[in-house]
């Protein structure tokens, strides 16, 4: 059995080696550094008919394959066994959700903001274009702000012993606590860097 877990171990570091040499040497399809690189090779690998041994040496040098250090296998590994442990442990919590419970992260999941709004928006204030990865960015924020605010508007209620859907009262004041907090923040940052 130990012996077994050893090969399975070791074909698994030279699976995952291989699959760093690949994503490090394939260029992008159709790309001008594809077609540079296509043409550099044909240019520089003569004709077999007419190759001295030295030259086959040469060329073989050229196509020799990326080999990842043990540090890059080690990280890649270690990242994808994070990744896999953050997926099991977000399919246990998602499995043990009340019917309520995953109709509302259900909702989550899929609530967003509208990225042709969010792009308009932006460029209407900054009077510049703005690039998609920026946008996305820009909708994953105001994503969680409106998070933060129907929070805190829910513990606003709480608070006042009210029940209920929440109100524009509750997210003015939600809103005029966040405010309050993030100003007093950055006030004590200022006084700490002085």
């Amino acid at each position: 059995m130990a012996s077994t877990s050893l090969s399975e171990k070791q074909s698994s570091e030279k699976e995952t080696a291989q699959n760093l040499r690949e994503t490090e040497r394939s260029p992008v399809k159709g790309s001008k550094k594809e077609s540079a690189a296509d043409n550099e090779r044909a240019s520089s690998e003569p004709s077999t008919s007419s190759v001295s041994p030295s030259s086959k040496q040469d060329s073989a040098e050229k196509k020799r394959k990326y080999e990842p250090s043990e540090a890059e296998i080690k990280a890649y590994k270690h990242k994808r066994e994070k990744q896999e442990e953050e997926r099991l442990k977000m399919q246990v919590l998602v499995s043990n959700f009340t019917e309520e419970q995953l109709n509302r992260y259900e909702m989550f999941r899929r609530a967003a903001f509208p990225r042709a709004a969010i792009k308009r928006l932006m460029q209407s204030i900054t009077r510049t274009s703005v690039s998609h990865n920026v946008v996305i960015a820009m909708a994953g924020i105001a994503k969680v702000f409106v998070g933060e605010v129907v929070e805190e508007a829910l513990d606003i209620m709480e608070k006042n012993k009210e029940t209920g859907p929440i109100q524009p009262k509750h997210l003015r004041e939600s809103v005029r606590r966040i405010r309050k907090r993030d100003s007093l923040s950055k006030s004590k940052k200022v006084l700490l860097n002085t």
